[in-house]
């Protein structure tokens, strides 16, 4: 790795000179710590889901909005961060976005209102954004090519530590007090982050002026995210069909074509579409949506299925994905080592079938499926993500010029988490319909020669006979209880189907990744952009 001649103490080479080789552990834990939390966080408020719902009085096509929110709000910063470093350095933009971080996390905490929950989910979400682009760039910097991928793995390991305790924190926060204390969790940590920061984060080291941002680039995509997630959110609602959801999908149609031309013909891009120019890059990125629409999809689904359907209480779900998020942490080294000795492509193609065939056995999902058998369809899962994500990252930047390497880790996270506000919208919305149409489907077998349910009806009204309950609400009770199981039964098969498109999702995911196929890890990042060999 190349230092300047005359290292500044504020640049990278600075603080090499002052650490030595401990520096490139000391930055890459700084920047984890940010990670973390917003991780932590993320994770920990699916468990809370239902208890908010409640408090709120929210529907599943509102509290979507405390995860799409999150998301939208994260992939629109995330092509910040190429500008906010560039004009103000690795340090400040550090330390501003986790101070958002901290506001967004106590607004969320003490929030009276949906809309004020919402506002705070929204700002973590920005700060998240900034975020996790930062830490890539800092790695590359610091790592040379040959251990970048052990290094991307242990990185790893404190991040995935986030979902791995994080869901079983925010299940005792909420069982043992209140929903409002899993917003707080973080705030500890990102006090930390912030202190490490001023430490071992570099200032600026751009010369000149800052680099024009912008902003009707900006403008336009939030716009598109907006009216796109608003329109999907409440299309099942209002109708597809409604005034109000066409106006926003056709808004967001027009503002994204917008966007996209204005990001070619402006002379400081906000997203450098030329990166996909680059075939290795622009076939990552594809990796990157559908990765980001199935594995923030998963984890949307599995937390409320076990809670609404089967009755677990948060600390049980949060404790469900616990061995999943310990098994994630211990594979991520090996990942890491083993994306430094095989092709990116390959690695992501086996962790795709991985996870696929851990979202096929999930169509199994019943009420009487038992905890460690879910468990284990959880574990296996996470397995194959320990193998995608280090081998996506790495292949990604990899592929890409040094100059470009802000550019693309922005660009490349800016795909995942689109995927994930998409993933979680699209499987909202297919969960909602196919329970209403598996509900008219059973209401409609449900008539005088359907002798199950005669035989039930019999069999509870005497039963409600035996409780002594007048004979005018044995009928009614009767009905609201057969009401009742066939919602629960539809809901299953709506859970079950979604986690059947998951499947299929990671199966076709395993087209773009043979797209991905390069030089071997271990070549200089350096390498043009235009006119690669690929193998």
């Amino acid at each position: 790795m190349r230092l300047n001649a005359q290292p500044s103490p504020d640049d990278i080479a600075g603080l090499f000179a002052r650490y030595g080789p401990a520096y490139r552990w000391l930055v890459t834990v700084t920047v984890m710590l940010g990670t973390f939390s917003t991780v932590l966080t993320a994770t920990s408020v699916n468990v809370a889901l239902p208890d908010i719902m409640g408090a709120f009085g929210m529907g599943l096509d509102k509290v979507q909005l405390l995860s799409t929110g999150f998301l939208a709000a994260m992939t629109g910063t995330m092509l910040l961060n190429a500008w906010a470093v560039e004009s103000f350095g690795q340090r400040s933009t550090y330390i501003a976005a986790v101070s958002v971080f901290i506001i967004g996390s106590v607004l969320g905490g003490f929030a009276p209102t949906e809309p004020i929950l919402v506002l705070g989910r929204v700002l973590q979400g920005a700060a998240a954004g900034l975020l996790q682009p930062l830490a890539m760039q800092v790695i590359f910097q610091v790592f040379p090519a040959n251990r970048r991928g052990r290094a991307m793995g242990i990185y790893g390991v404190g991040v995935v530590l986030a979902p791995a305790i994080g869901p079983t924190l925010g299940g005792m926060a909420v069982d043992l007090a209140s929903w409002r204390y899993v917003f707080f969790m973080s705030v500890p940590v990102c006090a930390l982050g912030i202190f490490m920061g001023l430490i071992f984060l570099p200032g600026r080291t751009a010369s000149g002026p800052a680099r024009r941002f912008d902003w009707i680039g900006f403008f336009l995509l939030s716009i598109f995210l907006l009216t796109l997630l608003d329109g999907l959110s409440h299309g099942q609602r209002d109708g597809w069909r409604s005034h109000t959801i066409v106006g926003d999908l056709a808004i967001a149609a027009v503002t994204g074509i917008a966007f996209v031309v204005w990001e070619l013909v402006t002379p400081a891009p906000m997203l450098n579409l030329k990166l996909y120019a680059n075939r290795t890059f622009a076939a990552a990125s594809a990796v990157a949506l559908i990765f980001g629409a199935g594995i923030f999809a998963s984890t949307y689904l599995v937390p409320l299925f076990v809670q609404t359907i089967q009755g677990y209480t948060a600390t049980r779900a949060g404790l469900l994905l616990m061995p999943a998020g310990l098994v994630l942490t211990i594979f991520f080294p090996i990942a890491g080592r083993l994306t430094d000795r095989f092709a990116a492509w390959q690695m992501i193609c086996i962790g795709c079938v991985i996870f696929a065939l851990s979202s096929f056995l999930q169509t199994g999902f019943d009420v009487d499926t038992g905890f460690w058998t879910a468990a284990w369809w959880m574990v296996l899962g996470r397995i194959g993500l320990a193998m995608i994500m280090p081998a996506l990252n790495t292949g990604a930047l990899q592929a890409l010029p040094a100059a470009l390497v802000a550019q693309g880790s922005g660009a490349v996270n800016f795909m995942r988490q689109l995927g994930g506000a998409l993933g979680i919208n699209g499987l909202s919305v297919m969960l909602e319909r196919r329970t209403r149409f598996h509900v008219e489907s059973f209401v409609a077998t449900q008539d005088a020669a359907n002798s199950t349910t005669i035989e039930l009806l019999r069999g509870l009204d005497g039963l409600y006979a035996q409780l002594g309950v007048p004979p005018g609400l044995r009928e009614a009770g009767a009905l609201d209880y057969l009401g009742r199981t066939i919602v629960a039964q539809a809901s299953m098969m709506g859970y079950r189907e979604c986690f059947l498109a998951c499947a299929l999702l990671f199966i076709l995911l395993v087209l773009p990744a043979l797209m991905m196929r390069q030089p071997r890890p271990g070549m200089p990042a350096a390498v043009p952009a235009a006119g690669r060999s690929t193998r």
